[in-house]
Order: C-alpha cells, then structure tokens, then sequence
C-alpha cells in the first residue's frame, strides 16, 4: 500500500499541495464525488506516529510538509540524540543503584557474596553490594524459633536404661548466631535442629532409669540436653545458638498408662513398708545398744561397788585388829555389843529379869520396847 501512488479512485494525486483526489476522466462526470474525503491508510497513520516520536524524543521532522497521501513527506530513519544516550544511562545507573543499595533491619544481618564466595557480613543499615558481582541474603538473627518434638508423635517414644518406654515432649528454642555458618554449612536448619534435637535426648533418657526421668531431674535432662545439643551443632559449624529446652512432659505411652500407675503405686506401698521397717530397725536397735550400754554401766557400778566395799571391809578388819591388839577385852566387848545391835536391832523383844521376878520365873511387867522404838523414829523423822 505504501508504493501505490494514486488514490483510492486511481488517479495520480498532488503530494505536495493537498488537492483532492479526483476519478480519472474517462470515469463519467465532473463533477466532485462524495468520496473525495478518503481516511488516511494505516501505512500514514504509522508515518506520522514515528515523526511525532522523533520530535518528542528530540530529533527532527522528515519532509518539506506533511503530504495527505498515502506516499507523501517523510525524511530518513529514526534519529537517537544525546538527550536519549544520556537518558538510557541515566536509567541503567539507577537500575543498577537500585540493585547495589540495601537495607538491613535491626533484627537481621546480611551475607555478600562475591561471584558466589562468601565476602563479608552486613550489619543493620544501609549497605551497599556492588550487583551483579555481589549478591546478598538477609537473615533475622534475633527473633526466636521453637521446634516441637514428641507430644504423642512416635518421635516422642524413647527406651530407658530400665527398659522401660517413656514418652517424651520437648521444646528446643534456637536463634541464628553466624548466618554465614548456617547459609553455607547447613542446607536446612530447621531439619538439622529437631534431628539433632532428637537424637542427643535419646541419648540421655537411654542413659536414665524411668522413675527420675518422671520425677526429680526434669530440670537436669532439660539443661543437659540443651549443652549436649549446642556441642554438636558446634562441630557442625551450623552458625545455630541454643536457647533453652523446654522439657513440658515425660509419661508412659498412652497404652500402658493404667499398667504404669499400678506399679507406681506398689512401688510406692513397696517404699512406705521399708521405710517403716528401717524406721522400726532403728528404733529396736537404738533401744538394744542403750539397753547394753546401761547394763554394761550397771555392771561397771556392782564391780566398782563390791571391789571399793571388799577394799573398806579389809581396812576396817586391819583397823580392828590393831585396836585389838592394843585393848583385847574393850575391843571383844565392842565387838560384840556391835554384832548384837544388828542381829537385834530389827527383831521384836520381849525382856525378862530373874532379879525382878523374884526368881519365881514371873513375868516382869509389860515394857512395849519395840513401839517406844518406833515411836521414837517416827517423832524423829516427823521433826
């Protein structure tokens, strides 16, 4: 359409001066048709796109005018200024700004890599990464993350030391420490936590006996776990710090619960009876060694008693003996008038005189000597 010359009637139009296209003549008439008027072709249509383009972008319109036909006007191809170098660099050096400049919140840190290979740790802030020799990820190394292990799930399930099958559930609490470490080392650290996680409390609980597992040393296996856990992420060099362990629950399977309190319960009758044995052991034995130990005493008193006794008795009869050798007579008849008054001094005596009787064998009269004795002992001891 472009190369055709006339117009749409055939005839050879005026290019420069924008008269109207007529029929040719052998066509009949002429007069003017109505059809005069034509609608510009797609062809000019796109033509004058382009001019309007070029002026817009700085260059310069094609032609001495603008023709109406669809062959008119039109001056070479299309021009490219300075001002559209200029823009075009403009843009790139934006794009590539854009792509070079980044932010790093607080709560994160940023890993550049130079062509692939770690180059260094941006901190919070603006940062700037030079693209697309360097690239960078950003990873939040404050915010805390849990991962849950056991709670009824059968990676709960642990084997003790007394073959007994507990269930455990547990909380591990971890952060990120060296965010290089993790990207490079480690390919998820989710995954690389909870089987870490798992294993390292297996390991403890198979080294465990079920009854402190349920009771006393909760508190113990949660901070065991946590340093078991950090020393081998360590060696894995995983750039993972944990935080704490949370041990929420230590039962026996769902399964054998009721068997379980059974023998907790018989353990427990089995505990109170020996301690009440012990308790009744000790107090027997208590009792037996005082016991021995006071009729050892007692004995000690009686050997002391009787030996320091003998000891007077052979004093007192060497004593006597002296005496007697100075005065034979006054010491027999001390002597004597002594062995009386024990061999007397608790029997009930009656007295009876010849010289008052007469020598007729009559009684004497009544002396109640035993109750003057009595009465006498009482007054003294009443005063």
């Amino acid at each position: 359409m472009a190369g055709n010359s006339g117009g749409p009637w055939g005839g050879g139009g005026n290019q420069g001066g924008g008269n109207d296209q007529r029929p040719p003549s052998g066509g009949g008439g002429g007069g003017r048709r109505p059809e005069d008027n034509q609608i510009p072709e797609i062809d000019e249509l796109m033509k004058k796109g382009q001019e309007q383009l070029r002026v817009l972008m700085g260059g310069r319109g094609g032609g001495k005018g603008r023709s109406n036909g669809p062959s008119g006007g039109g001056g070479g191809g299309p021009h490219i200024s300075k001002g559209m170098i200029g823009l075009g660099a403009l843009v790139l050096v934006g794009i590539w700004a854009f792509s070079s400049f980044y932010t790093v919140k607080p709560e994160e840190q940023s890993v550049e890599l130079f062509l692939g290979d770690y180059s260094s740790t941006g901190e919070p802030g603006l940062n700037f990464a030079p693209w697309p020799f360097v690239t960078y990820d950003k990873v939040n190394v404050t915010s805390e993350r849990t991962e849950t292990i056991g709670g009824g799930r059968s990676d709960g399930l642990m084997l003790t030391t007394d073959a007994n099958i507990v269930d455990i559930d547990f909380q591990v609490v971890w952060n990120v420490a060296d965010p290089a470490l993790m990207l490079f080392n480690i390919a998820d650290p989710k995954l690389t936590v909870q089987a870490v996680s798992e294993s390292v409390m297996r390991e403890i609980i198979a080294a465990s006996n079920l009854a402190p597992i349920l009771n006393r040393d909760r508190g113990l296996i949660a901070d065991t776990a946590r340093e078991n856990i950090q020393t081998t992420l360590d060696e894995y060099e995983s750039g993972i710090r944990i935080v704490r362990v949370n041990l929420r629950g230590a039962e026996p399977p769902s399964e054998v619960i009721d068997a379980f309190r059974e023998v907790q319960a018989a353990e427990q009758q089995r505990d109170r009876l020996e301690r009440e044995a012990d308790a009744y052991a000790n107090r027997v034995v208590a009792e037996a060694r005082g016991q021995a130990a006071q009729t050892r005493e007692e004995a000690e008193g009686y050997r002391a008693q009787v030996v320091n006794g003998a000891l007077g008795e052979a004093a007192r009869f060497t004593s006597v003996q002296q005496e007697y050798a100075q005065a034979p007579e006054v010491t027999r008849r001390r002597l004597y008038l002594e062995t009386m008054e024990k061999v007397l001094g608790d029997v009930d005596k009656m007295i009876l005189d010849e010289a008052l009787t007469g020598g007729e064998g009559g009684v004497v009269p009544y002396l109640p000597l035993n109750e003057l004795s009595r009465s006498s002992g009482q007054s003294g001891q009443s005063n």
